[in-house]
């Protein structure tokens, strides 16, 4: 396939982790090449976590430059916002329609230095300003209706497969979450998955 460059971003605790393991066994199943690149910064307290995937033959780095990035994928629409300069121009971002307050707002909040939280679609409209094609996925409404609140990553990643349906193939991401998720997850998992890709596609 052609290099694809994906950007996975949200904060910590949201599975960004376990959403890339998955993408990386998928390429393993498919036979494809990846090399992907981690930085959690302060994830153990909410902080911003970002992976960078390439996936080719001719990938020899795992960091994207700025610019280069064909797909966003955001758990936090904050945090789509704020790795936008990784995408290419036209590029995908596909978002959690979620928007999480970072603390430094909250504190400013509190002492009065702003008059009111930044709101959803603000964030939204910025990102659409930078030649972004948006996708908004209702992460935790589908993943309610998986049974399973906490696979919104895993909605995410159907969303994700939908886009790149051209080129790899949705059954070898759905035989990774199989291998990957905890065997008593896997029956959610899959139907969470198979709602992302359902709402990517309607």
């Amino acid at each position: 396939m052609k290099q694809t460059n994906i950007i996975l971003c949200g904060i910590g605790g949201e599975g960004l982790v376990l959403l890339s393991n998955i993408i990386g066994e998928t390429c393993r199943i498919a036979g494809e090449n990846v090399i992907s690149g981690e930085m959690h910064g302060l994830a153990q307290r909410s902080g911003s976590v970002i992976v960078h995937m390439r996936i080719g033959d001719e990938v020899l780095s795992p960091l994207i430059p700025p610019g280069e990035a064909d797909v966003i994928v955001s758990l936090e629409v904050m945090e789509a916002l704020r790795y936008i300069h990784y995408l290419k121009p036209g590029g995908t971002v596909i978002t959690n329609k979620r928007l999480v307050h970072p603390p430094g707002e909250t504190l400013d909040l509190v002492l009065r230095k702003i008059e009111r939280y930044v709101e959803y679609e603000e964030v939204l409209e910025a990102i659409k300003s930078n030649d972004a094609n948006v996708v908004e996925v209702n992460a935790l409404s589908l993943a309610k209706k998986a049974d399973e609140v906490r696979a919104q990553n895993v909605v995410l990643l159907g969303a994700l497969s939908a886009s790149l349906s051209g080129s790899i193939p949705m059954k070898s991401f759905l035989d990774a979450v199989e291998e990957t998720v905890p065997k008593k997850a896997v029956e959610s998992n899959v139907k969470a998955f198979e709602l992302g890709a359902d709402a990517y596609e309607s």
